[in-house]
């Protein structure tokens, strides 16, 4: 059996797919799958892949399902991956020949199961630099939710996860008609227990399909169409043992800003921190206005 999984959740985007594929056949180490979610194209996906199938240049599985949004799409990978560790790999981005290589060695040198996995870098496509930077030197190990809090990176990050772990907290349960749940919520969720093993290195290149003030605008219409999936979001991250009490602040408001934009009954009584989110209820309420303004 390999030890790695390489999960790709895919929606209409068949014109990509290729340059992910070469980079995988490409790589300077074998020991790994390609797991290919197609979340409902219409688009020639399913002909794509299976040309790739055909070729026969490295272990492929190909599932669809319906669209259900991204998380949807890692619940799907977690229910049938098999392998010790598993990466997504975005269908627009693609892996440097050495990064399977990597992640193998690195494992097997460091890995044990006091760790969640490992925690590598993204690299940007148009600058080929480290998107956020690199590590410091002398991190080798750390908890997920402690990069952003104690502003270790804040860039774009690769997680390659344990997936016994991973399974533990899936599936993510979503809302009815809402797509946007980010699935960074069951990655904070065992990140807050176990820690990841520090790699400062390139293990994906990243390519942005859209611009700056577009991303904005889709961040906010995400806001706006999945609100009772951002307000679980928030709550977890009020609960977690790596925190700060800005970090809760901030929480705070962003559930507030949910709960009015989605019309959620009893936001206070609801909320983990009741006091604190109390406080910060009039911010909240000025964030959902200017959401709602924004986003018409």
């Amino acid at each position: 059996m390999k030890t790695l999984t390489v999960f790709t959740p895919t929606y209409n985007r068949a014109h990509t797919l290729k340059r992910l594929y070469e980079s995988l056949c490409t790589q300077t180490c074998d020991d790994f799958e390609w797991l290919v979610i197609d979340d409902g194209s219409t688009d020639f996906t399913k002909e794509l892949i299976d040309g790739f199938i055909r070729q026969n240049r490295l272990p492929i599985r190909y599932i669809y399902k319906e669209n259900g949004g991204l998380h949807t799409g890692y619940n799907t990978a977690y229910d049938n991956i098999t392998t010790e560790l598993n990466v997504c790999i975005d269908s627009d981005d693609f892996m440097p020949e050495d990064a399977v290589e990597i992640i193998i060695n690195t494992w097997r040198e460091k890995g044990s199961d006091k760790y969640l996995g490992l925690i590598g870098l993204d690299f940007s496509y148009q600058t080929m630099e480290p998107i956020g930077g690199y590590f410091p030197e002398n991190l080798h190990e750390c908890y997920f939710p402690d990069l952003h809090l104690k502003n270790i990176h804040r860039g774009d990050m690769k997680p390659v996860l344990r997936t016994d772990l991973m399974k533990q907290v899936s599936p993510q349960t979503g809302f009815p008609g809402e797509k946007f749940f980010n699935p960074v919520y069951s990655l904070l969720k065992i990140g807050d227990i176990y820690p990841l093993i520090v790699v400062n290195q390139n293990l994906c290149i990243v390519d942005y399909q859209t611009d700056i003030d577009s991303m904005s605008g889709m961040i906010l219409n995400q806001y706006m169409n999945s609100p009772r999936s951002f307000a679980k979001l928030r709550i977890l991250e009020m609960q977690l043992k790596h925190n700060s009490f800005l970090n809760k602040c901030r929480c705070s408001i962003h559930y507030v800003s949910s709960c009015h934009i989605g019309n959620i009954p009893r936001c206070i009584a609801n909320s983990p921190l009741k006091m604190l989110t109390i406080l910060m209820y009039p911010c909240g309420i000025i964030l959902a206005k200017y959401i709602m303004r924004k986003a018409r």
